[in-house]
């Protein structure tokens, strides 16, 4: 079959056929239970990335990928080893699921005929839904009268209804359904209540949390005639003894009881009986579950305890899943918080908002981008930018840097390689634009990329497909490239060590980051920026920057642009001691890179000296400009701190 041609993988049941999957040519399909594959199976026995299709050599090939429970053809009971060449109606067996493969949707068989049982008699009917999701029906009322003559009430079931199998599996399995629907705590604790004095008759129910330092607090409660609201605590006595014990506790006659009659609140709710159960998870006490009965013609008894008790073993469930889901939702907002700001842009410049009003253009596209600037500008910042604000945001971002690798490592990182492509090669790697597929691939460095990777690069970004180093089954990804440099690639064109092709296809759209000392304006802004996440990092309380740190910070040429000056923060932030960093703490290179040439200093004349007195005075004027910080004194002289304390002291020097 011609590459770009269609076959299809559709799944047997024992009734008929299930989900259908489309196949295309100079693609490559992974079948498993992780939602990254290209054809996810929701089956708990497929590994999670457990075989691949692909389309090589004019057949469709079939190929396990190291699965635990292995992969089947046909019944076969020995698990695929080798690559297996598919044809029509081929059964393969992934765990519980089987698929059948076929080129044409007209070739699958004919539908089995429906089961039978014994008798010959056909299944014609099948339910969704279990009797046991039907609520219970009500008692009889009031005025309805038993056989016996004796009247029953509306709220008290028959005893004979009251905890058959049948029905306390039943509510417990439609109050467990409930439960897992529950959208935050408070409706959680609600949902118990109503099952609870759905299936035991107690007049009033509670549900109190345990909070730090041991103390109960109420959460909700629920008495059975809704006209009423109050409700009576039970004592701290019953609640201590089962934190203590953590047993479900049930009191009959309480009012009578010598141990508990005396206690507190016991004489205010007059109840004849009581549950206290624990709400537990593993060995914590996460709260607990009060009933009661207040009616002198009814009580709670043994079985009523157990259902309290089976309850409250799923509550403490649900509450920690619940928890454990608010704690993971809110490590997730503060990640995506830290990497907004990490993909921000700071500053006000006309310089910086230009690039923000191109990314806010070119996001929304597909089109190749080209970053240009100087190094330690924020190229990468300016990708992130483009990547979270286009539609393939929920897709990965994967950076390389194209000069910091040889040309084979980095065909080998851009393409991948099978196993023994070349020495070192053990295993088979996927390379950065399979692993960047529906997401974007940042290429750093553009211009070192060698002239044969270049060609394999320019196909790649003409949309054709790609072998791995090694390889020969074609594979396609979508995939948006940004590329970046730092050189002027029109004159590596016009010596031949860059592509024409390639530098126009690249140069779809140009963003150009202007180097730090032409936005100076923004230099208080990055610096406050940088400083803040510092003095987070390390805890120390700094403030701010005084006016001549920012006199002496705005001054500075920035050979190395934005990447010096963070640096240069992380650098005072770490060795300031005052509340706010002065200009001796902002050191800075004196490197003149990109910047303007230095004035020539004047050839000192020469004076007749001492070493002794050479160093005095060199140490004094080292003194004086640390303004006597003797740490970065001690620095910038290349001697230890305490050996500086005795020179200070040797050459009796005052500030």
């Amino acid at each position: 079959m011609p590459t770009g041609a269609t076959a299809y993988l559709v799944v047997r049941r024992d009734d008929g056929f299930g989900d259908v999957f489309p196949l295309t040519g100079g693609q490559r399909y992974t079948l498993g239970r992780a939602t990254t594959n290209r054809i996810v199976l929701k089956d708990d026995l497929c590994s999670r990335e457990h075989a691949e299709v692909y389309h090589a050599g004019g057949r469709w090939r079939l190929h396990d990928l190291n699965s635990l429970n292995g992969t089947r053809v046909n019944g076969e009971r020995d698990k695929l080893t080798e690559e297996w060449e598919l044809s029509v109606n081929d059964e393969v067996h992934l765990g519980r699921t089987t698929l059948l493969f076929v080129e044409d949707m007209g070739q699958l068989p004919d539908l089995p005929a429906p089961p039978r049982t014994d008798d010959g008699m056909k299944i014609v009917k099948r339910i969704g839904q279990t009797r046991y999701l039907t609520p219970v029906p009500k008692p009889a009322s009031d005025n309805a009268v038993a056989e016996t003559g004796e009247t029953v009430s509306e709220q008290t079931p028959a005893p004979a209804a009251r905890h058959s199998l049948s029905r306390d599996l039943s509510l417990l399995y439609r109050l467990a359904l409930d439960m897992g629907s529950a959208n935050t705590y408070q409706e959680l604790v609600q949902i118990v209540l109503n099952g609870l004095l759905e299936a035991i008759p107690a007049e009033v129910g509670a549900i109190l949390t345990v909070r730090e330092g041991g103390e109960l607090e109420l959460t909700a409660h629920r008495h059975r005639d809704p006209s009423l609201h109050t409700y009576n605590r039970v004592s701290e006595y019953l609640s201590r003894e089962v934190l203590a014990s953590r047993e479900a506790i049930l009191t009959e006659d309480v009012a009578r009881d010598r141990y508990l009659r005396n206690r507190e609140s016991l004489a205010d709710l007059g109840a004849t009986s009581l549950i206290c159960a624990p709400v537990m998870f593993g060995d914590r006490v996460l709260g607990i579950i009060h009933l009661y009965c207040t009616d002198p013609h009814k009580a709670l008894d043994g079985e009523d305890l157990d259902f309290a008790a089976a309850v409250a073993k799923q509550l403490g469930t649900v509450i920690h899943q619940m928890r454990r889901q608010d704690s993971l939702q809110r490590h997730n907002l503060l990640l995506r918080d830290q990497l907004k700001i990490e993909s921000e842009l700071v500053g006000t410049s006309p310089a910086v908002k230009e690039v923000e009003t191109q990314i806010g253009r070119v996001a929304s596209t597909n089109a190749t981008v080209l970053i240009r600037g100087e190094s330690g500008v924020g190229k990468e910042l300016v990708a992130r930018a483009i990547h979270y604000s286009s539609q393939r945001r929920d897709g990965p971002f994967v950076c390389l840097n194209c000069a910091a690798l040889t040309e084979t490592l980095l065909e080998s990182e851009l393409f991948g390689h099978e196993k023994g492509a070349f020495t070192g090669a053990t295993e088979k790697k996927i390379g950065k634009f399979e692993a960047a597929d529906h997401g974007t691939i940042f290429l750093d460095e553009i211009g070192e990329m060698s002239a044969t990777t270049q060609a394999k690069f320019l196909r790649v970004l003409e949309g054709q497909a790609f072998e791995r180093v090694g390889g020969n089954a074609p594979i396609k990804a979508d995939v948006r490239v940004v590329a970046a440099t730092n050189q002027p690639l029109e004159e590596s064109v016009r010596k031949g060590s860059f592509r024409r092709d390639l530098f126009f296809r690249l140069q779809v759209v140009e963003v150009r980051m202007a180097p730090l000392r032409d936005r100076r304006g923004d230099i208080p802004l990055l610096a406050e920026h940088f400083l803040r996440r510092y003095v987070q990092e390390t805890g120390r309380k700094i403030r701010g920057f005084t006016p001549a740190a920012f006199q002496k910070m705005q001054s500075y040429h920035w050979p190395g642009n934005v990447r010096e000056l963070r640096n240069v923060v992380e650098r005072a932030v770490a060795l300031g001691i005052g509340p706010y960093l002065d200009a001796p703490d902002v050191w800075l290179s004196s490197l003149e890179v990109g910047g303007p040439t230095p004035p020539t200093l004047p050839e000192a004349t020469y004076q007749p000296m001492s070493l002794e007195d050479l160093e005095k005075a060199h140490i004094g004027r080292t003194l004086q400009h640390t303004s006597w910080n003797k740490s970065q004194a001690a620095v910038i002289l290349g001697i230890e701190r305490t050996t500086l304390d005795r020179k200070i002291k040797l050459y009796e020097m005052k500030r």
